[in-house]
Order: structure tokens, then sequence, then C-alpha cells
């Protein structure tokens, strides 16, 4: 009888990991992307970089219903994903910045590793410091890095999972400036 019990116990685990592995990760379920929620609001301190232009801190409700806003959560451990997506970001910031405003969350990272990755990168859009990683649960984040696309009227209107490419990162920056 106990054999039989052991049996079941690991056919369900069996199943139950043979499931998630079918899934895709990058297809990650984000409440506020599939109801069109406000975007969550936050203030933290801005890098060192990027305090010269954009002051202290962001916030991020003092730029909502302007223009969309691409944010980016990153840190400098999250190896090979978010070396993958750094060129791609600052590429497509230089690009569009003066109609999509882009912010790096550095989150659960030190400062120092933060600023090194920034460097190494030539990393000029915005980049906030989250040492807590209290923004990522606000925004429902799974791990980095985690792209969120905020439309024109402060709404999320997608998420996306893992390093993202030109490809992708453009199909999203059309959908969020129609």
């Amino acid at each position: 009888m106990r054999g039989w019990l052991w049996l079941l116990v690991v056919l369900a685990l069996g199943g139950l990991f043979w499931w998630g592995m079918q899934r895709n990760p990058k297809e990650l379920p984000s409440v506020l992307a599939k109801e069109r929620r406000p975007a969550p609001d936050f203030t933290l301190p801005l890098l060192p970089p990027y305090r010269a232009e954009w002051g202290e801190a962001f916030r991020l409700a003092d730029h909502l219903g302007k223009r969309p806003i691409v944010l980016n959560f990153w840190a400098s451990w999250c190896y090979p994903a978010c070396y993958e997506e750094a060129p791609i970001l600052e590429a497509s910031w230089r690009r569009h910045r003066e109609e999509v405003l882009f912010v790096g969350v550095n989150t659960q990272d030190k400062e120092e590793e933060a600023l090194r990755f920034i460097a190494q990168f030539g990393l000029t859009f915005p980049q906030v410091y989250d040492p807590r990683g209290r923004v990522g649960v606000d925004y429902g984040m799974y791990g980095v890095p985690e792209t969120f696309f905020i439309d024109r009227e402060g709404r999320v209107l997608a998420r996306h999972a893992g390093a993202i490419d030109e490809a992708t990162l453009a199909r999203y920056l059309e959908e969020a400036l129609r």
C-alpha cells in the first residue's frame, strides 16, 4: 500500500514538473497589463550619473500622461539576459528619446556593481536604485530582466519577461505610440 502512495506522489510531482516545463516564461500573466491598470507610482533615488539631469529622486507620477514609458527592471548579477538587452535598450532610447521615456530600475543589487554595469554599456537613460526590490513587487515582477510598457494615459500596456530583443521592443513601442 505504501509503495502505491509513493508512486502516486512521484507521478503527481512528475506531471506538475512536465506541465511547468511546457509553459513559456515570457507569457507569465500580468494583471496590470491584462486589465490595463494604472502604473503603480514610485519615488526612488536616481543613481549618481543621472542626478545632474534628472535630480536626486525620480517620481514616476511626474512623467505619467505625457508620453509612453518603458520601465526596465535589471540587475548587474543578471547574466546573460540583462547584458544582452542593455545595448538594445540604449540604442532604442537614443532613437526615441523625444517621444518615449525609458527608465531603468536597478533592483536587488549593490550600487557599485550597478554603476559598473551602467558604465560598461554607456547607459544614458535615467536609472533609479531599488536595493530591496519593492517596486518590482508592486509591478508583480517575477525576476530580472522584465520590461513594462506604460501608455500615454499612464496605464500598463504590456509586460515582457526576459531579455527583450530589438524586434519585440519595436513592436511594443509601435503599440505604445499609437
